[in-house]
């Protein structure tokens, strides 16, 4: 059983109650059931959330936490006085004090993804998105010019999802190149990444994960064989070492960990610090 129902209510997609809300309920040892609720923003639906709120409430026998980003403020009050919950209202909590400190208006605008279609930066995140795609394992060797970041490393060692993530959270062009066997035999970085040595980054991992990983997409093969997995590891940290490529070992880290040490690194020109 769930020590807790956890709802995220929001007039737009939630990400944001979303977002915040897990931030908070990581820092306790508990198991919540999570329920979202996206798009309440007419009284209706607001009505209608607060009878399922309210009947988690009577069946659970314990009030439910609700982390709400509803900016229509008579949408909110429904919620406010009609939930038997415990109510954490997060624009109340961080807006409110910012208008009166910045002496300003806040635009109130629903969610930050409600007037994409006419947003630069969403258009720039969605050609991001496509140059990473195109560019994913080493399928293309144009326009590398224009990558923010190339990542190198080894088969399976997180390159593409960590290409994707920095696409799709900080709209950043992201290539990704394997190391083959070729290039540790050649014992150069492959031809087509020279130029660009700036922007590499390598990845690496533990051999016994790597072939964990391996095993379960090729399961007794070669290419998931521990030691052929230690061999390849060895020669790519020894190349990333020679061309003097910052990396990190994966092994024990979240896309999210990965992602934040190479804009620490790089620190791409498109992100302002």
């Amino acid at each position: 059983m769930p020590h807790r129902t956890v709802f995220f209510i929001s007039d737009g997609t939630g990400i944001t109650a979303e977002t915040f809300g897990n931030a908070i309920l990581a820092q306790f040892e508990i198991q919540p059931r999570h329920v979202r609720l996206p798009f309440v923003d007419t009284a209706d639906k607001a009505h209608q959330a607060v009878r399922q709120v309210n009947h988690t409430a009577t069946t659970e026998g314990r009030r439910p936490i609700v982390f709400t980003t509803l900016v229509n403020m008579e949408v909110l009050e429904i919620i406010r006085t009609g939930c038997q919950a415990m109510i954490l209202d997060m624009f109340g909590t961080f807006v409110q004090p910012l208008e009166i400190e910045l002496e300003m208006k806040s635009s109130h605008r629903v969610g930050r993804f409600s007037d994409a279609s006419k947003s630069q930066a969403y258009h720039d995140r969605i050609e991001a998105i496509n140059f990473s795609l195109a560019h994913d394992d080493g399928q293309s060797n144009r326009d590398l010019a224009s990558a923010d970041v190339v990542l190198v490393g080894v088969s399976r060692s997180g390159k593409t999802p960590t290409s994707l993530y920095l696409a799709m959270q900080y709209g950043l062009k992201a290539a990704n190149y394997p190391l083959i066997p070729e290039d540790f035999e050649r014992q150069q970085l492959p031809p087509a990444l020279a130029p660009y040595r700036s922007k590499l980054f390598g990845l690496t991992i533990q051999p016994e994960r790597l072939a964990e990983i391996r095993h379960e997409r090729r399961p007794n093969s070669r290419y998931a064989a521990l030691d052929n997995c230690r061999m390849e590891v060895s020669e790519a940290e020894a190349m990333m070492r020679r061309a003097g490529i910052r990396w990190l070992s994966t092994t024990t880290k979240s896309i999210e960990e990965i992602a934040t040490t190479i804009l620490q690194e790089l620190r791409p020109e498109r992100l302002v610090y």
